[in-house]
């Protein structure tokens, strides 16, 4: 299934994608959770119930509503740096013996179409193409071998960063060079496992203003999915709606020559096969 999470007069609302339409799964069937993250945790059976629901005639047309992040107020946005073997190559660096773990805040989230603001703070804010994978179940400890029964589904992701800050302030802001508000857009849609099939294979590009970037494919991971999943989970409790972006392929701008950074009026778009487009304009802060 196909689920975006869309703003609606009574607030945010779950809808199913059905033919080029959206389907509100709460009008179709009011027992169903009104979050995207409460119908993940829910289990299995309200799943199907909400897949039922997806084959209602009422439908939305989607150029009349306004997209929210599927996740809107994830509890967790995780990060991981440096997991194409092509871009650890780019960055002239060697592939990292475990995964290198990094955080943004839940303000840095974003939806499809939303505006990235450059902040008058940064002169080097950068794109970085990305899956994104939602935790649909509770785990702790979590084996290798059962981390993909946690996934709830896949997006697409924009881990926007500020490189002057990230590499260049005293200690090297990385935290914060990464968090700026609005700095995570994912979506459009968050599209289930089974519609994805395997997260190690799967085609990623970024392009802006149209012009092609980025174009790797996740069968260049240092870390899979699963290998993610485990290493976190050993340190905090994944909770449905976490959000864990995966890191990027090479083509990223500080590393091209002359350096490429976003600017004013820039249109930034990330596709990854099987889950779709990620558009997000981009402006000049305004105070």
């Amino acid at each position: 299934m196909r689920f975006v999470t869309y703003h609606a007069k009574v607030g945010p609302r779950v809808a199913a994608i059905r033919d080029g339409s959206y389907i509100d799964l709460q009008a179709a069937d009011p027992t169903l959770p009104w979050s995207l993250m409460e119908l993940l945790a829910s289990g299995e059976e309200m799943l199907h119930r909400a897949r039922l629901a997806s084959e209602s005639e009422e439908r939305i047309d989607p150029s009349t509503v306004r997209l929210l992040a599927p996740i809107p107020h994830p509890q967790k946005v995780i990060c991981i740096g440096l997991n194409y073997a092509d871009h650890a190559r780019e960055s002239g660096m060697e592939p990292p013996p475990e995964p290198v773990v990094f955080n943004k805040f839940p303000t840095a989230v974003a939806a499809h179409e939303d505006a990235i603001v450059l902040p008058a703070e940064s002169v080097e804010v950068d794109y970085e193409a990305e899956l994104v994978v939602v935790i649909g179940r509770r785990g702790h400890h979590i084996p290798e071998s059962e981390a993909l029964a946690h996934v709830g589904g896949y997006t697409v992701g924009n881990d926007v960063s500020a490189r002057d800050w990230q590499a260049t302030k005293p200690g090297k802001q990385w935290l914060l060079g990464k968090t700026f508000d609005g700095f995570a857009p994912f979506g459009p849609a968050l599209v289930t496992p089974d519609e994805v099939g395997d997260s190690s294979k799967l085609r990623v590009q970024f392009r802006l203003n149209g012009k092609t970037l980025q174009d790797s494919n996740t069968a260049q991971f240092i870390f899979t999915v699963p290998q993610i999943i485990a290493y976190v989970s050993r340190v905090c409790t994944l909770m449905p709606g976490d959000v864990i972006f995966t890191g990027t392929p090479p083509g990223v701008g500080f590393a091209r020559k002359p350096p490429v950074f976003m600017r004013p009026g820039d249109v930034a778009e990330v596709e990854i096969e099987h889950l779709g487009v990620l558009r997000n304009p981009v402006i000049a802060e305004t105070r």
